[in-house]
Formats: structure tokens, sequence, C-alpha cells
């Protein structure tokens, strides 16, 4: 299953994708939930996004929440690419979640373009 985004801000589009897997593993969310950080440091934007990813569905293993309503900033500080986002986690016993496994770096495109819009394509792996 692949997610395509754009965002006028790369953490516009981060969010973005994550919105996307969470459209991939349910149809309709409940507002119900509280709201919880994530921060992820990488060396590249492209490792950035593929552990923001990754640490999302790692919520929904290890706290049993789906996590909705995404928000995320992305800035290099230090040559290191740091991710500061937040979700919603609703409890997984309030939806019919589907399993997506895994993100996966096939395809995976992350990019500015001409006109300084961000767009990305991530394939999850089902």
């Amino acid at each position: 299953m692949a997610v395509a985004a754009s965002a006028e801000t790369l953490g516009g589009v981060f969010a973005a994708v994550a919105d996307g897997l969470t459209a991939a593993m349910c149809d309709e969310v409940p507002a119900t939930g509280e709201r919880f950080a994530v921060t992820v440091r990488a060396e590249s934007r492209e490792a950035a996004l593929f552990d923001y990813l990754d640490q999302c569905i790692y919520e929904r293993d290890v706290r049993l929440v789906l996590p909705v309503d995404h928000r995320a900033r992305v800035e290099r500080v230090d040559g290191e690419w740091v991710v500061e986002a937040s979700a919603r986690g609703v409890p997984l016993s309030e939806v019919v979640a589907r399993d997506v496994k895994a993100v996966t770096y096939s395809e995976m495109e992350l990019a500015e373009t001409d006109d300084g819009e961000w767009r990305a394509y991530v394939v999850f792996d089902v």
C-alpha cells in the first residue's frame, strides 16, 4: 500500500504521510484518545521520515493506540534531522484497524518542488 502526500512545509508533509498511514489502517476514527509526543533523530530527511512512520506503527503495536491527527515539525539540528511530532492515540479497542506491518524504503520519495512545496511517496508493507 502506498501513500502520496504534499504540503507547504517539510513537517506538514511528514504529518500528511502519517495521516495517510492512519487512513490505510482505519476508515472511521472516533474523537477519543489523548495526545502523545514523538521525537525522532536521523542522519537524512528520508531516514527521519522512515523512523517517524516506524514510530507510529510502534505506538500502535506497543501502546495499543491508533495514532491520528498528526502534527509534525522537522528541522536540521547539529547535522541531524529532528522530527518533533504529536498525535492523538485512539485506543485500538475503539476502532476496527487493518494491519500495516511496516514502512519501507522501497520507492520512497521525499523532495521539495521548484515552487517550494514538499512531496512524499511512501510504500507500506501490509
